[in-house]
């Protein structure tokens, strides 16, 4: 089979245009993925560039148009992902708490298919090796665990993310929403302008955009 050497490099060339694209204008997040949508970008997009490239029937043009409609898909997903709750909990999911004063979400575990000798070895290598010092245990979008002990003088709370209230760490700290909305409308905030809302050492810390 004769190869175009030019045309195969235009593909190259376009194929990692859109990689750098992509990393430039979603942030580089999914050089370490944190959540579906990252490594679906990756792999798609890898499969995409891996396929095309040496199919000599697929034109420059039909890989730039495919490389197009990919790209918007992605980024599509994450404009919806970034302001509408509903599509976050959808695409990109929320992290959960798993172990919640010692008390595990045994439901919750077996939904997410952690099973009891998976979630042991997680809380082991996190150092809590006694249930009943887990003040909180938090599943995150991508797999991974974050524990909380208990009288961690570190230890906060991210009520408000993105602009989206986490309903998980309200009931955490014994907060409810209007106590959120109490405390941003003591300093003249609208929720859609908070990027991270920190509850720690019994102080709300706000960062807007």
């Amino acid at each position: 089979m004769d190869i175009d050497y030019f045309e195969l490099f235009v593909k190259l060339a376009l194929g990692f245009a859109a990689f750098v694209l992509q990393i430039s204008l979603a942030g580089r997040g999914n050089l370490a993925p944190s959540n579906a949508i990252d490594q679906l970008q990756n792999f798609v997009l890898g499969g995409i560039i891996g396929g095309i490239l040496y199919n000599p029937s697929i034109t420059t043009l039909q890989f730039f148009i495919v490389l197009l409609i990919w790209s918007t898909i992605v980024f599509g997903a994450r404009f919806l992902a970034n302001h509408n709750n509903l599509a976050r909990r959808i695409l990109i999911g929320q992290p959960h708490t798993i172990v919640h004063n010692g008390k595990i979400d045994t439901d919750f575990a077996t939904r997410a298919g952690i099973s009891a000798q998976e979630l042991a070895f997680q809380l082991r290598q996190h150092g809590a090796s006694n249930l009943e010092k887990v003040k909180r245990a938090v599943l995150e979008t991508n797999g991974t665990l974050t524990v909380t002990l208990q009288n961690d003088p570190t230890a906060y709370y991210p009520v408000i993310l993105d602009g989206q209230v986490d309903e998980d760490a309200l009931d955490i700290i014994h907060r409810d929403r209007d106590w959120l909305d109490t405390q941003l409308e003591s300093h003249h905030i609208e929720m859609s302008h908070v990027y991270m809302a920190i509850y720690q050492d019994n102080q709300l810390q706000i960062t807007q955009y």
